[in-house]
């Protein structure tokens, strides 16, 4: 009886001993991070999965991990998963859950930002609009209806991190706090510290919390806070020993941490498209791995913002991001790797010892497709016109139909497959585009720099016809044309001669 009774209990003691020999922390005195007790970095990259489709996150975060990361860093946009009230969705391509378990099947690491405020370039920052309900609520602060919001929220999403986290045999390895608080105005310490007890409460003590600044001492005086651990960012052609230093400033013992190593930069409408040289962000990545440093690099794979999700700057003028999310990064936005990873990828395999072994593809399968006809637009305003005829051409053509609100849907015969394409409006202003009821995001080729849209596969049908439904919103064309090209244009501005951007 007593030798059964060893037999079941010796695999329960060998389980607990194993859960408790993982622990992932800060080592002081030897200035590094700790994972299982053994001296530690990461080398990651920050991937959005609110800006992926999920049928394509395994692509991606399998790209990212044969570049040689062993980590990718992941906002939660709140307002993506509660877009009302106590009405939550983490279905489909909000499965955070399921992008999760895709990072662990993969053997990555993640590094969690779950905000509240992400900024992200991501429609109010991720904030759900619902709470400018309340006119005189104060937005990141320790105002009581705001952190009354706030609190709801992690109720639900931290329930569903805290078996993730890597002592409790997750994947995940930190969290970060808030989002580089110390460049908002309001420097309310208050507001940081209910964040602080917020998540331990939920989280317990043992998970690494963190914080990110940009590396000026005034963003750190407001931005950190004893018992989250301070990190900064900046971008290639820096002294990286100099932005370190700011860091030291505040965290004197620990790891050297660039959470935010810019690749590249975002897009506004009406300015050209922001690109960075391969060879300076590799270099700038050499020279912090040399340091002992870890790094995040903003953006590994940047995506897209589809429907209405970009978001804008307030630097003087008000500045709306592009829907594009290309971010010039390693793995442009249709996830081809491009010349900057294939740099990144040298630096870390020299650096840090041998990448993964097999090839990466050099892109995906993606298609040029033929124009779709004419398209009847309908004026919000005033009469609505009538449908030309079918229309063929070039083996495709477009099916007479209209609809009320000046959405009018199309339909090409061609049927889908499978791949994706980039979607080009060469007599369009400024409107919105749907494909099979997917809204790919604003189109705005008068103001430029983006010309086209990219059109996912998951969004094509390869059986059916598929669907387009475009609103325009400035002066719709008597002949509308749709073109689908195998490459994306992203830094030109198309204006009628002599009228300038519009």
């Amino acid at each position: 009886m007593g030798l059964g009774r060893c037999a079941l209990l010796l695999p329960l003691v060998l389980v607990l001993a194993a859960s408790a020999a993982r622990s992932f922390g800060i080592d002081y005195a030897n200035n590094c991070f700790l994972k299982d007790g053994a001296p530690f970095r990461y080398i990651s990259g920050s991937i959005h999965y609110a800006r992926v489709p999920a049928p394509s996150w395994k692509d991606r975060l399998l790209k990212m991990y044969m570049s040689g990361l062993n980590a990718v860093q992941v906002y939660v946009p709140w307002n993506y998963h509660e877009p009302l009230p106590g009405l939550f969705n983490f279905a489909d391509d909000r499965d955070l859950e399921a992008f999760l378990d895709l990072t662990a099947q993969l053997g990555l690491l993640v590094i969690l930002r779950p905000g509240p405020y992400i900024c992200a370039e991501w429609e109010m920052g991720g904030l759900p609009a619902w709470l400018l309900w309340k006119p005189d609520i104060k937005l990141r602060s320790s105002d009581p209806d705001f952190l009354q919001a706030v609190d709801s929220w992690l109720d639900v999403l931290l329930p569903m991190i805290k078996p993730r986290l890597y002592h409790n045999g997750g994947n995940i390895i930190s969290i970060k706090v808030e989002n580089e608080y110390g460049s908002y105005y309001a420097c309310d310490y208050d507001y940081l510290r209910h964040l602080l007890a917020a998540f331990r409460a939920r989280l317990g003590a043992q998970v690494l919390l963190f914080t990110t600044d940009g590396n000026k001492e005034a963003a750190l005086r407001c931005g950190t806070l004893q018992g989250l651990y301070a990190t900064v960012d900046f971008g290639p052609g820096r002294n990286v020993t100099a932005a370190f230093a700011v860091q030291r400033l505040y965290e004197p013992k620990g790891p050297l941490v660039n959470s935010e190593y810019y690749t590249g930069w975002l897009d506004y409408w009406g300015q050209p498209h922001s690109s960075t040289d391969p060879e300076l962000v590799a270099s700038g990545l050499q020279d912090m791995l040399k340091l002992g440093a870890s790094v995040n690099m903003y953006m590994f794979q940047g995506g897209t913002n589809f429907g209405y999700w970009s978001g804008a700057d307030y630097k003087d003028k008000y500045k709306p991001v592009t829907t594009s999310y290309d971010y010039d990064a390693p793995l442009s936005e249709a996830g081809d790797p491009t010349p900057k990873l294939f740099a990144i990828r040298t630096v870390i395999g020299k650096v840090l010892g041998p990448v993964p072994s097999s090839s990466l593809p050099t892109t995906n399968t993606r298609a040029e497709c033929c124009p779709l006809g004419s398209m009847a637009p309908a004026s919000l305003l005033g009469a609505r016109r009538r449908a030309h005829p079918p229309w063929r051409r070039g083996g495709c053509r477009s099916k007479q139909g209209e609809e009320k609100q000046g959405l009018v849907p199309r339909r090409s015969d061609r049927q889908g497959t499978g791949c994706r394409s980039h979607k080009d409006s060469p007599s369009l202003f400024q409107g919105q585009l749907w494909i099979n009821g997917f809204n790919l995001g604003r189109f705005w080729p008068r103001r430029g720099p983006q010309q086209t849209l990219f059109v996912p596969g998951s969004v094509l049908s390869p059986v059916a016809p598929n669907n387009i439904t475009l609103l325009e919103l400035q002066a719709a064309p008597e002949k509308a044309q749709l073109l689908f090209l195998d490459r994306p244009l992203l830094n030109q501005t198309r204006s009628p001669p002599g009228t300038g951007a519009a």
